[in-house]
């Protein structure tokens, strides 16, 4: 069985978790599960998706299985997670209200074309496929990033895209 978070909801007076749970069965079967966890305790199972089917008995089963390794994954995170309280504002990572996009900035101009080639090639070299590569490097979409290749290819930085006759 593994339990790992999907979210968590904090409001004035505690957090809401959900959690992801996966029982694997000898036979090959499996179950999914998407739970809640309160901040008292209380468990709720909002999803469940099992192959093959289970039975109602089954479902009666499967709440004594799951509650425990649930309520131990939750204490887990909460002793790893900081003691804020809603004044501090939001805990690293997470954007602030009101923030656009939470990407890594790229630089600009002559640095980012060229930076945007070494990337490029490097992708190439190593089979991948370069514009994805750079847009997972650059955090743009992929209409975005086909235009910074344009632009570093228009600077001479990388290889025309055509070979011309």
């Amino acid at each position: 069985m593994s339990v790992w978070p999907a979210w968590e909801v904090r409001e004035h007076a505690g957090a809401l978790s959900w959690l992801q749970v996966r029982l694997d069965f000898p036979d090959g079967a499996h179950v999914e599960a998407l739970a809640v966890v309160s901040g008292t305790g209380r468990v709720c199972v909002e999803e469940i998706r099992a192959r093959p089917a289970l039975s109602l008995d089954d479902l009666a089963l499967l709440a004594d299985w799951i509650e425990e390794p649930l309520l131990e994954a939750f204490r887990a995170a909460d002793r790893t997670g900081d003691d804020r309280t809603a004044d501090d504002g939001p805990p690293p990572g997470v954007p602030r209200r009101g923030a656009r996009r939470a990407r890594r900035a790229w630089p600009r101009g002559t640095e980012g074309r060229l930076l945007l080639a070494r990337e490029y090639r490097a992708a190439q070299e190593a089979g991948a496929d370069p514009v994805l590569a750079l847009m997972q490097a650059t955090g743009h979409s992929r209409r975005r990033t086909l235009g910074l290749i344009a632009r570093a290819r228009d600077a001479g930085l990388l290889t025309p895209r055509h070979v011309r006759r």
